[in-house]
């Protein structure tokens, strides 16, 4: 094995233990001992984290932020780590938001020439958009650390209505169209509710989790799998509403499109998504008939009298 191959090991195997001492390396990878410690001293030259400790429980240790190891892409896999990227730029706010521009340049200029041409055509030419939110999720970055850390945490939450103190049990982060969510299982309401992380107005507590609560996947709550107090809808589709509802995140799951060009709408949905429904087909007005639940009509009825009153005074 060359030097190099060895020092490329060498940081595979260290990223690994985190801990370690030089007669473990070097009984691993079978060198001497001074072999390991001038090999140790080029990776801490090119940059990797460690440090050393003295006495009989030293050794070396990795720094919590690990340098990883060298990986080699080909053309098109390098074009699709761009295109992950792209599809993150027009976000206002991400977990990881300083790292992510390092991270691009980087990488971007560590390909040859021809690549970089190839990729800066690309990203001239396709982009993610989403829309432009003036609003700011300053606990972003704290509630991935909770949701890692399987954690529930206490929030002052400003909702459309009222500002409120509430511990939230999260199931997961999400991003849609250019805001980020934190689906939970609410104590206060007993149910699982969506929050808007943009509406968090402080992280009071950070808290251990009640072990009561059942852990459901981020996957299986979007897929509106679980059941609780969600609503059957049934709604029948004719002319533009067929292709609104087909470009809608949560409405196209349910759809079927019909030989004739119209289509019906039947699904499950989380109680919270009812005013989101019907937020979606209010604009379509006759071409959406909503034939169940009751709530959802009682929803449509009230924000059509409201939008009549309004402009019928």
């Amino acid at each position: 094995m060359s030097k190099a191959e060895r020092l490329i090991e060498m940081m595979i195997t260290i990223n690994a233990k985190r801990h370690f001492k030089v007669s473990e390396l070097a009984e691993e990878f079978s060198v001497s001992k001074r072999t390991v410690l001038r090999d140790l001293q080029s990776l801490e030259q090119a940059g990797f984290p460690l440090y050393s400790e003295v006495g009989a429980a030293g050794g070396y240790h990795v720094l919590k932020e690990r340098v990883l190891p060298p990986i080699t892409f080909s053309e098109n896999e390098a074009k699709a780590v761009f295109f992950a990227y792209q599809s993150l730029q027009f976000y206002k706010d991400l977990p990881f938001e300083q790292e992510r521009i390092s991270v691009s340049k980087k990488f971007l200029n560590c390909l040859p020439a021809d690549m970089q041409n190839s990729i800066t055509k690309l990203q001239s030419k396709v982009i993610f958009w989403v829309p432009d939110r003036h609003c700011d999720s300053p606990f972003l970055k704290e509630l991935l650390d909770i949701v890692t850390n399987d954690q529930a945490v206490t929030v002052r939450y400003a909702s459309e209505h009222s500002v409120t103190v509430r511990t939230l049990v999260p199931i997961g982060l999400y991003a849609m169209n250019g805001l980020w969510y934190v689906p939970s299982y609410c104590m206060k309401a007993g149910a699982v509710r969506e929050f808007r992380v943009d509406r968090i107005e402080e992280i009071i507590e950070v808290i251990e989790r009640p072990e009561k609560k059942a852990r459901v996947s981020l996957r299986r709550y979007l897929g509106r799998i679980e059941t609780g107090d969600d609503h059957h809808i049934r709604i029948k589709l004719s002319g533009p509403a067929v292709k609104r509802c087909e470009a809608d995140f949560l409405l196209a799951r349910g759809l079927e499109v019909l030989e004739d060009g119209s289509g019906i709408v039947d699904m499950n949905i989380a109680e919270s998504s009812l005013l989101l429904v019907a937020d979606i087909l209010l604009p379509l007005g006759p071409d959406a008939e909503v034939e169940g639940p009751k709530e959802l009509i009682d929803v449509m009825r009230q924000r059509a009298e409201a939008l009549y009153k309004h402009y019928c005074k």
